[in-house]
């Protein structure tokens, strides 16, 4: 009896260790669901002031960590969350080094490098100086060892965050982003390779355990040996294992399990060799992925899952084990020294990077405040860094804990300033960058005009010259041209191109081009000495590869400070009156110059707009319209339209478009939801046109007609009517793009970059003696503050540059 008694004690306490398990987990998960949801809300409050994820973890993680019975309760999973914490920080840096380029130490130091090597050297040289004499390690015995290990962290920068900051920020694809992105990816690989090898030398774990420890040269060669065997077989034998993994998956198929398992085995090797001899398992994963083949479908899918779990999962566990650990019972606030080495480790950061990037700035010709803006940037820290600081705190003799809460304070501040030096850049792109004076609807009626009138050969004059007759409107105050050729520069080209000396300019000597450019000079320059009166013409030139030309074309644009620049459409009208296929080259150009011009943009579709010779004598009158549906590009419209109106030769018709709500089709029009940028616009085009036809239409100068239509089918009729009618039809690129009087025309666009009217009016098929003139406001794009996301803001001496 009591030996039955006996054996049914066991199950009942193995009973309640499990039920206290499970109640335990649920415990954690429901810790995790909290932090998860508290992050979000403190990230959702914080974003107006743009500040990244990181900034809401640190805070949550270290406010939650510290509650007592959280703490209680991390007590008792202490060694799994530690196993977590060591793991996922493997991921990390194995993802990190991923995105590593080694073979950069083998070649000529490009620009960014520079600065990064700069920024280093200034740092590790007042971080080694300084940190002595703060005693940020009381332990004199092991003084230079930690001391050299923070000195290396304080001159690197946590890549990651900052490349996930500029993102968010929009200022990635920028100059000075891009420049920065790739200066902290450097500075990191520099720096971490160089702790690895410190780390061989002297191995941290080890020394805390015993800070007598003296220096075992077995040892080192043994781990050092190991190091090396693991880089030099992942670099040799890597390649043709992922390469053979990659060839039998071939893009668009599943990924076979087997293969996927073996590759993950692979890497689990490779990272796992040198920690048998003592290495530190989060160096040994940055080493491998280094090392590791960067193209081919595992690598994208390893570094994607990675990232997926980091960010969803471990980070939010990352930061509750930090609070944890930086206990703030231990945090002496009320010592004046806790926080004068704070400030030091700040102060000696941004003094390190600032002073760095600003010698090295100017070598390079940066200004001097893009220059200070990538030293604030390149001193962000992130996890590692965190990461770092709290394992040697927890060792317990090389640092204080509250030193270490410290340290972590200031990683905190780092990252805390860089939204604020992001919002300088944009302002300072912003005042660099053109603004809405370049629209024709902003400029003042009697200033003079100026055009960039682009041309792809002797077929385009005709029209190019019509096109200049009628902008001119009266003599008075005239119009600026400057007639530029669009040469594709190809091998023949280039071979008799001569540069000339000092002078970013070219002369082209190929005969055919210097035969066609003569041409189009004299046909230009005959219509000036004949009916020139307020024309001012130049002659210019974007001779470049189809790849390269709309970059020209927007440089030209901006250099001359012109506010309209004329494209000829990529197709041509035959002799028979129908278009030509057209070259797509060039209509990659229109479609590139439309997106990214300095000033409002025209596309001219010529279909027999140059043989107005009797408009030049102003013998007879040509009927020109305007179509006005609403939006800034009709705005735009009329804004030019104003300036032909004044020409004599040139009867001018303005057609507005509105919405018969009458119509069976058009009632639920009255029951839309409309937004309020959609009503501001509707506001803009009311008082725009407003304006225009007291100005032009009362006093009989503009005639103006009404169209009220039900739909897109009434619309095309309208459209279709015109020939015969008008020698041009003028209108807004993007007007009527939401509206029930173009719905349902982009089902059959040949055409997008001309918009719904303009791709109906130039379609092959509908007319063969309307031309039409597309016009674009220029705007300001993007989503930070106007700029497009690829702005430039920096200036340097381009004889520097070779990159």
């Amino acid at each position: 009896m009591a030996f039955g008694l006996s054996m049914a004690v066991p199950p009942l306490i193995c009973g309640d260790k499990l039920a206290d398990l499970i109640v335990g987990l649920a415990k954690n998960f429901s810790l995790f669901m909290v932090m998860v949801i508290l992050c979000n809300g403190l990230h959702f409050v914080l974003k107006p002031y743009s500040q990244p994820r990181i900034t809401s973890h640190i805070i949550v993680g270290v406010i939650v960590g510290n509650i007592g019975f959280v703490r209680s309760l991390f007590e008792k999973f202490n060694s799994t969350f530690g196993f977590i914490i060591d793991f996922g920080m493997m991921a990390y840096m194995f993802a990190l080094g991923i995105e590593m380029d080694p073979y950069i130490l083998l070649q000529k130091p490009p620009r960014y490098v520079r600065v990064a090597y700069t920024g280093i050297l200034i740092t590790f040289l007042l971080a080694i100086t300084v940190s002595p004499f703060l005693k940020y390690f009381p332990n004199i015995d092991k003084l230079v060892e930690f001391s050299l290990a923070l000195s290396i962290l304080m001159a690197s920068t946590d890549s990651p965050v900052l490349t996930r900051l500029l993102t968010q920020l929009k200022i990635g694809k920028s100059d000075i982003g891009k420049l920065v992105i790739a200066c902290a990816m450097h500075s990191d690989f520099v720096c971490y390779c160089t702790l690895a090898i410190c780390f061989i030398l002297a191995p941290l774990p080890d020394i805390c355990s015993d800070l007598h420890l003296g220096f075992d040269s077995k040892k080192v060669m043994r781990m050092g040996f190991a190091v090396l065997g693991e880089v030099v077989f992942t670099l040799v034998i890597s390649p043709f294992f992922m390469s053979w993994v990659n060839n039998e998956n071939p893009e668009g198929r599943p990924m076979k399990g087997p293969h996927l398992i073996l590759s993950i085995a692979f890497v689990v090797l490779m990272c796992s060799s040198s920690v048998l001899t003592g290495f530190t398992p989060i160096l040994s994963a940055f080493i491998v992925g280094v090392c590791f083949p960067k193209e081919g479908r595992v690598s994208k899918w390893v570094v994607t899952k990675i990232n997926y779990v980091l960010n969803t999962i471990f980070f939010y566990i990352f930061f509750l084990w930090v609070g944890f650990e930086a206990d703030l019972r231990k945090f002496e606030a009320k010592n004046v020294s806790t926080w004068v080495k704070i400030l030091v480790l700040m102060v000696v950061s941004i003094v390190g990077k600032v002073s760095g990037a600003l010698a090295t700035g100017a070598i390079q010709g940066f200004h001097w405040p893009e220059a200070i803006s990538i030293g604030l940037l390149l001193t962000t820290k992130g996890h590692l860094h965190i990461y770092m600081v709290v394992k040697v705190m927890s060792c317990g003799v090389a640092t204080t804990v509250s030193t270490g809460i410290g340290m972590i304070f200031a990683i905190f501040f780092t990252i805390l300033y860089m939204p604020s030096v992001v919002a300088l850049i944009i302002k300072r792109a912003r005042k660099r960058s053109p603004t809405h004076r370049l629209a024709l609807q902003s400029l003042d009626p009697s200033s003079e005009l100026r055009i960039l009138l682009c041309v792809h050969g002797p077929q385009n004059v005709p029209a190019s010259i019509s096109f200049v007759e009628i902008t001119k409107g009266g003599a008075d105050p005239g119009i600026l041209v400057y007639v530029a050729d669009m040469i594709e520069l190809t091998n023949e080209i280039s071979v008799n191109l001569e540069k000339d000396e000092g002078v970013h300019t070219a002369t082209v000597k190929d005969k055919e081009v210097m035969e066609m450019r003569e041409k189009i000079t004299n046909s230009f320059q005959a219509h000036v000495a004949e009916n020139g009166e307020g024309i001012t013409l130049k002659r210019t030139m974007a001779l470049s590869t189809i790849n390269n030309m709309p970059q020209d074309i927007c440089v030209l644009a901006e250099d001359l400070m012109v506010a309209l620049v004329i494209l000829p459409f990529h197709r041509f009208q035959r002799q028979d009156r129908t278009l030509d296929g057209g070259n797509q080259g060039f209509r990659y150009v229109n479609r590139k110059v439309l997106r990214s011009a300095p000033c409002s943009v025209g596309i001219l579709v010529d279909r027999g707009f140059g043989s107005l010779e009797r408009l030049t004598r102003c013998q007879a009158s040509e009927n020109v319209a305007v179509i006005f549906i609403g939006g800034k590009d009709d705005r735009e419209a009329l804004a030019y339209a104003s300036r032909v109106a004044q020409h004599p030769g040139v009867n001018l018709t303005v057609i507005r478009f509105l919405v018969d709500t009458t119509a069976e089709s058009s009632r639920l029009v009255g029951y839309r939801i409309i937004l309020p940028e959609q009503e501001e616009e509707m506001q803009l085009d009311d008082e725009c046109f407003a304006e225009f036809y007291e100005k032009h239409v009362i006093g009989g100068r503009i005639a103006y007609t009404e169209k009220h239509l039900a739909n897109a089918s009434e619309t095309f009729s309208i459209l279709k009517s015109f020939e015969g009618q008008y020698s041009l039809v003028i209108v807004g690129r993007e007007g009527g793009v939401n509206s029930i009087l173009t719905r349902g025309m982009n089902d059959w666009q040949q055409c997008p970059e001309l918009g719904p009217i303009g791709d109906v009016l130039s379609g092959p098929d509908f007319a063969v003696t309307v031309s039409v003139l597309i016009i674009q406001q220029h705007r300001l794009k993007g989503e930070i503050d106007g700029l497009d996301e690829d702005f430039s803001v920096m200036s340097y001496n381009k004889n520097n540059i070779r990159d």
